[in-house]
């Protein structure tokens, strides 16, 4: 078992990963920018250090000051969380040269799923249905005009090593297909510094499930149910649930299947997750990520897996010890992304310090939060503060549920969409379950409304 964890996150990813790292008896360093000295994690942990001043650029993707730290501080694994390093290659590379564990894929496998033109050559290779489009990056406008004129408008220009909206274009006009790409093009280079970009068919309005996998060392791989995450906001999600109550069984079974052979063919080992876009009766694969996913607490509500654990388990070495038989989904769990932001003016991220907090409580309700009473939410990143998330024997009753630990939750001192969120949730589409990415750009005036 791994002795000794350095936590490169923050917020409450870093917080959930320390108390993980406790229950298996594996001490903790937290890392901290200026920013976050009165940080929860910090306070948690049982060794913090400071990186850097505030911007990440200067602290949490600082990586020569974390891999020193980790070393200085004689750790043998470094747990990235998701967002900042958790999908950087190099980095992952530099962990293992300096004999340390990065608890998630090993770095070829986090370069090879990364890139998504590989990554989509890679699945279909293997026989995972995959939306149609170019075999490969397209390089100019010309390429792209041939593969437009092939599979017919609309289609999504996609950065092939982007992610969370950015470098992706919807067309719908081939008037609009040269500026559009242009953009695209322009913004990944400047995001993620690679200008490859690939065209899929745009499949419009489906829904977003994802397949959670847990893979080991020794071959064992299972799938742990499925996500739906059609909730979004310019593809970012707002609120997910799982199971998909009105997925069929054969085409669960379907993409359960998909999702274990995507994760073989990679040879891929700790926690991943495999999304797919359903569209009717048909799937199609888009991504893998090779983290911890910030929704693993519903797969965890509904499964009783403690996915971080297993994660830190699996980076030990130690065999898996669940069985896909011993995946029995029979409960319902629904989780919404807190934020500190202000959805009546366009969603402006919202800082300042938090004067109270009062957290729901009962039976299966849970809210994975750095937050307390007095704490100051910083300006210099992610506008998420918790993560409320509950469970119940049915769907109707987690919404129930959901409904009256959002009353409870009250966050005073900064603007939050705790009302947004119970909006979502009363609607009628979304409690008929009749909603996919679309219900929040339709919806988004009445859920707003105040009534």
């Amino acid at each position: 078992m791994l002795k000794k964890v350095l936590i490169a996150n923050r917020g409450e990813i870093a917080v959930r990963i320390i108390r993980a790292c406790k229950e298996l008896n594996i001490k903790t360093v937290a890392v901290y920018s200026t920013e976050d000295k009165d940080s929860l994690h910090v306070k948690l942990a049982d060794e913090a250090i400071c990186i850097g001043s505030a911007r990440s650029k200067d602290s949490y993707l600082n990586e020569t000051n974390i891999l020193s730290s980790a070393i200085n501080l004689k750790c043998d694994g470094i747990h990235p969380g998701y967002g900042f390093l958790s999908e950087n290659y190099k980095f992952a590379k530099k962990v293992e040269e300096n004999g340390m564990k990065f608890i998630g894929p090993s770095a070829d496998i986090i370069e090879m799923m990364g890139d998504k033109i590989k990554a989509k050559e890679l699945m279909k290779k293997n026989n995972v249905p995959i939306v149609p489009g170019s075999d490969g990056e397209v390089e100019d406008i010309d390429s792209a005009r041939e593969i437009v004129n092939n599979i017919g408008l609309p289609i999504l220009i996609k950065a092939s090593g982007g992610g969370g909206g950015r470098g992706m274009r919807r067309v719908y006009k081939i008037e609009d297909l040269d500026k559009e790409f242009s953009e695209a093009k322009k913004e990944a280079i400047a995001a993620f510094n690679n200008g490859e970009m690939y065209i899929e068919k745009l499949i419009e309005n489906p829904k977003h499930v994802e397949v959670q996998i847990l893979a080991d060392d020794y071959g064992n791989v299972i799938s742990l149910g499925e996500r739906d995450c059609s909730i979004q906001r310019k593809n970012q999600k707002l609120l997910e649930e799982s199971p998909y109550n009105t997925l069929s069984d054969e085409i669960r079974d379907q993409m359960y299947k998909s999702a274990i052979i995507a994760a073989r063919s990679c040879n891929y080992t700790n926690a991943g997750t495999v999304e797919f876009v359903l569209d009717n009766d048909k799937f199609y694969f888009i991504e893998m990520n090779t983290r911890i996913q910030v929704e693993h607490p519903v797969t965890e509500m509904v499964t009783g897996i403690d996915l971080v654990k297993e994660q830190l388990k699996i980076a030990s070495e130690i065999p898996l010890s669940i069985k896909q038989s011993d995946i029995n989904i029979n409960t319902h769990s629904i989780e919404c992304r807190i934020n500190s932001e202000n959805p009546l003016k366009g969603f402006l991220p919202a800082a300042g310090k938090v004067d109270f907090l009062n957290l729901p409580g009962g039976r299966n309700v849970r809210f994975d939060t750095y937050l307390y009473n007095g704490c100051k939410i910083s300006p210099y990143y992610d506008s998420m503060v918790g993560k409320l998330i509950v469970s119940d024997e049915s769907r109707s009753g987690a919404i129930i549920k959901l409904k009256e630990a959002l009353k409870e939750l009250k966050i005073l001192g900064i603007n939050t969409n705790i009302e947004l969120q119970n909006s979502i949730i009363s609607n009628n589409d979304f409690i008929n379950g009749d909603y996919d990415t679309s219900f929040i750009e339709k919806n988004l005036d009445k859920l707003l409304a105040v009534e």
